[in-house]
């Protein structure tokens, strides 16, 4: 038989690696100093962009899409081509898919700590960075597609299943939950609202997790595993099994996210079956990885790349058990919003993701530039400090989940909450955060030390870009099963059917959550009280998204006694039928909000946005001092408005036409109010003394950001009070 000689394409594997390495430190470092903000609050204290709230998504953007996305591409682009026998179809979509990406991850940088971000999880990114995304994306699917179908080998190989399921999934994902209705250039509004948004919310935000941070790991597990252990995959037929019946449930498990919520019961409880119904096929991926290294225990106490894809299928086993255990409504409701989902994440990010990629870097750089690792001492080193690392900030954050939900839910013999106080819960895990925060600073400390290693193992090595290679021509065969061919062996040499029966399994369980919940008008009951927000209070609702306050705060009150005590009246899903974006929250490090308005008066709140611990001792908030200073932005309000008209929120256009006379007249109601408090008459007229003794302008409380903020939260939960409950009606 003719062989055909051929060059792999080595540099954009290169590219993908230095920039998974780079990404990887910058991802990190932002944790790190966000771990560090809980224990010193005021550690960027007045400068906006540097703030916890603007922060906390670029770290997890960070880490998911710039550090894990690279070091999938790297993985991706390694191992495609040699289980097809094939280069990659096209030199430019792989440079496309390169610079495509490193330019997205950049305007992520600049954006997000700007406070340009849609607030949604893992979807933070406005909508033209968002289109940028899904082109990138589909360049590197279509790339992956053709050179498949150029490819010298018959069979696609189970990792490859894993790749085109991965592609197909985060496109549809991403596109679903990314409609939104663009404002300006970098503002927009979800075209869902309320229980509909945070349905599609979770469905994309629980399948990110699912196929971009879990899929495509399995698949470089199934070709990075075998041949750093020089073994062949443990089970065939498991992998099979694995593959279609992971795809098939993940799908549908979104909704445990949104347990004791507003969402309807039957998507609850649909998420809830399928959720526990995932340890199975999760289970089974991780014992066909394990045993794959079946009489290679040996080799595993030497080779530093064997232990640290060891420990990393074991955090996907740990993982992937702790997540239908957690989709148990009676531990949901203990998990939820604390600590414990801290933890439960970052044994997955760290353990999984993390050692997953290092493993896989010390196994294939080398190979890259054909010479050995600078330090194989060294890469213990890193293992070791690393595994340190995930046990110093797990435990802890697991400790911390305890108490927060032991003490969120105590009563005394009087029927009152022992810790009424929501800051004696944060003071009494204060020690935890500290050992997260070594914790993570030794997992860090690994990171750099592989940077060093790598640039040393770089150094000794010859650079070689594209690397011959020679394989025989792929010979036609019948469409049909030959004799004795098997179904699932015919299938693999069948890669667009394979492709759109993936696309298949994972359509079904998105139709039959989110189509009802979307179109059935009786899964979310109205209640004729709630009205859409004014135009200063929806100019406060986007400060409020502007700067991350969604991070620490839920808006979501559960049906539990010690909820109701504590905050008030549980939420109802009616009452955010006008919310485009949903803001329910998934982390409470301060209160619930949801029935805040009326609560303290309008200084109270001025001051706590100013100086938190002035009005809360102890509190761990960070300092908001610009939003007194800084003048509100009006300009859009109108087009906001009107973007909402599109949206289906009741304004008039009187309503729209009268919206700035409307801002002033409520702002100057706030403005009045805080002149009650002697402290702020005082500073206030002393700031006009000095603006016009020194020729400057001065802006008038009312037109400041403080104030818009103020109307939101005074407004938040006002609409609705116990009596109402008899007023809900079906639409």
């Amino acid at each position: 038989m003719e062989m055909q000689q051929f060059y792999y394409d080595n540099k954009i594997v290169k590219k993908f690696i230095y920039a998974t390495l780079l990404w990887g430190i910058v991802g990190f470092t932002v944790g790190l100093l966000l771990a560090f903000m809980f224990l010193f609050p005021n550690l960027t204290d007045g400068i906006s962009w540097l703030s916890f709230g603007r922060l906390r998504p670029l770290h997890t953007n960070a880490v998911i899409f710039a550090f894990v996305g690279n070091a999938i591409y790297a993985g991706v682009y390694y191992s495609l081509q040699r289980l097809l026998k094939a280069r990659m179809a096209s030199n430019f979509l792989s440079n496309f898919n390169f610079w495509g990406w490193q330019l997205i991850i950049v305007a992520a940088a600049i954006t997000l700590p700007l406070g340009y971000t849609s607030s949604k999880e893992y979807a933070e990114l406005e909508w033209p960075i968002d289109i940028a995304i899904a082109l990138v994306w589909v360049a590197f699917g279509v790339n992956m597609i053709w050179t498949i179908l150029q490819r010298r080998q018959r069979h696609l190989y189970v990792a490859i299943w894993f790749y085109l399921g991965t592609f197909v999934t985060v496109a549809v994902l991403h596109i679903f939950n990314s409609l939104e209705l663009p404002v300006s250039f970098l503002k927009s509004y979800s075209v869902y609202a309320g229980v509909q948004d945070a349905l599609v919310q979770w469905w994309y935000g629980h399948n990110a997790v699912a196929f971009f941070l879990t899929t495509p790991f399995l698949g470089l597990m199934y070709y990075f595993v075998p041949k750093a252990a020089n073994r062949p995959v443990y089970s065939y037929r498991l992998s099979i099994v694995h593959f279609w019946s992971l795809i098939f449930i993940y799908i549908w498990a979104g909704p445990h996210h949104l347990l004791y919520t507003a969402l309807p019961e039957w998507a609850q409880n649909l998420g809830v079956a399928f959720s526990v119904m995932l340890i199975a096929p999760s289970w089974g991926g991780m014992i066909n990885g394990l045993l794959t290294l079946r009489g290679a225990w040996d080799k595993v106490r030497t080779d530093p790349v064997l232990k640290f894809m060891v420990v990393a299928i074991t955090g996907y086993g740990m993982a992937t058990f702790e997540g239908p255990m957690l989709s148990l409504k009676n531990v949901n409701a203990i998990a939820h919003f604390s600590d414990w989902i801290i933890a439960h994440v970052h044994v997955g990010a760290l353990a999984w993701n993390g050692f997953l990629t290092f493993g896989m870097l010390y196994w294939l750089i080398p190979r890259m530039f054909k010479t050995k690792l600078y330090s194989t001492a060294l890469a213990n080193f890193h293992f070791w400090i690393g595994t340190l690392g995930i046990i110093m900030y797990a435990l802890p954050m697991y400790v911390a989940g305890f108490v927060q939900a032991s003490m969120w839910k105590q009563f005394n013999p009087d029927g009152s909450l022992t810790y009424g106080n929501f800051l004696e819960t944060v003071n009494e895990i204060i020690p935890m955060y500290w050992m997260r925060a070594i914790g993570g600073t030794f997992f860090i400390l690994g990171a750099i030390v592989m940077i060093y290693n790598v640039v040393r193992t770089v150094r000794s090595g010859s650079d070689v870009t594209d690397e011959l290679a020679e394989a025989p021509a792929l010979a036609k065969v019948p469409t049909y099963r030959t004799k004795g061919e098997g179904y699932h062996t015919w299938l693999e040499r069948k890669p667009i059917k394979l492709t759109i029966y993936a696309t298949v399994a994972i359509l079904i369980g998105g139709i039959v959550q989110i189509i009802p919940t979307l179109l059935i008008e009786s899964n979310i009951p109205t209640i004729s009280s709630v009205k859409p927000y004014t135009p200063l209070e929806l100019e406060g609702r986007d400060i409020y998204i502007r700067e991350g306050c969604v991070g620490c705060h839920s808006q979501m009150i559960r049906p539990f006694r010690s909820e109701v005590e504590r905050y008030g009246e549980y939420s109802k899903a009616g009452e955010y039928v006008y919310d485009h974006p949903f803001l329910w929250g998934s982390k409470r490090t301060g209160p619930d909000l949801h029935r805040i308005g009326q609560k303290y008066n309008d200084s109270w709140h001025l001051n706590h946005m100013y100086d938190p611990q002035s009005t809360s001792p102890g509190s761990i908030m960070p300092a908001y001092k610009w939003l007194v200073r800084n003048e509100l932005d009006k300009s859009d309000t109108e087009a906001k408005m009107e973007a909402m008209v599109t949206l289906g929120v009741p304004y008039t256009e009187a309503e729209i036409a009268n919206a700035q006379n409307q801002m002033i007249e409520q702002g100057t109601i706030i403005e009045q109010n805080l002149y009650a408090d002697p402290d702020f008459a005082k500073n206030y007229e002393a700031d006009k003394k000095y603006a016009k003794e020194n020729g400057e302008a001065f802006v008038e409380m009312k037109n400041r950001e403080i104030v818009a903020l103020i109307a939101y939260i005074q407004r938040l939960g006002t609409d609705i009070k116990v009596k109402d409950e008899q007023k809900i009606s079906k639409k």
